[in-house]
């Protein structure tokens, strides 16, 4: 049986963003399009399916590391500022990701049912999110073609 373990992480987490597409609990709120995702962004995302990006990939991450909270998710996502380059010269300093984002995108995988609370640890992936997961990884696996990886089918 394939998990989530034995495909590469970017196409499980562009699979599973395309079926919480189909989720009607899994949706963009409004003030989503003009939101950073951080302090250490200067602009909001560009991508149009964002939101489902972000969930799919917080919804294996809780599932790889679970149960955890979401001040280190927002660690997980945060980014480095005024790090070095041409015209700054500061080490570089590590800011968190944007709690509201992540904090939404959670509850809305709540709602779903993929996620549950873990009293006084965290979110941990349910059953269901974690059924998502491996089938995803399943049929991820075999649209693959890469020799190296048949052992796992």
């Amino acid at each position: 049986m394939t998990t989530l373990y034995d495909v590469p992480a970017e196409d499980l987490i562009e699979a599973v963003a395309e079926e919480l597409a189909d989720e009607e609990t899994i949706t963009e709120p409004d003030w989503a399009r003009y939101t950073k995702t951080g302090t250490g962004r200067e602009l909001p995302p560009e991508q149009e399916d964002f939101w489902q990006r972000r969930a799919a990939s917080l919804l294996r991450k809780v599932a790889i590391d679970g149960p955890v909270g979401v001040e280190r998710l927002r660690t997980e996502y945060g980014s480095s500022k005024q790090g070095s380059t041409r015209y700054r010269v500061r080490p570089p300093n590590s800011t968190d990701g944007s709690g509201k984002v992540i904090r939404t995108a959670l509850q809305q995988l709540e709602e779903a049912g993929y996620i549950s609370i873990a009293k006084g640890e965290g979110r941990k992936v349910a059953p269901d999110g974690m059924s998502l997961l491996d089938d995803t990884a399943g049929e991820v696996l075999r649209d693959l073609d890469r020799p190296e990886l048949e052992r796992y089918a």
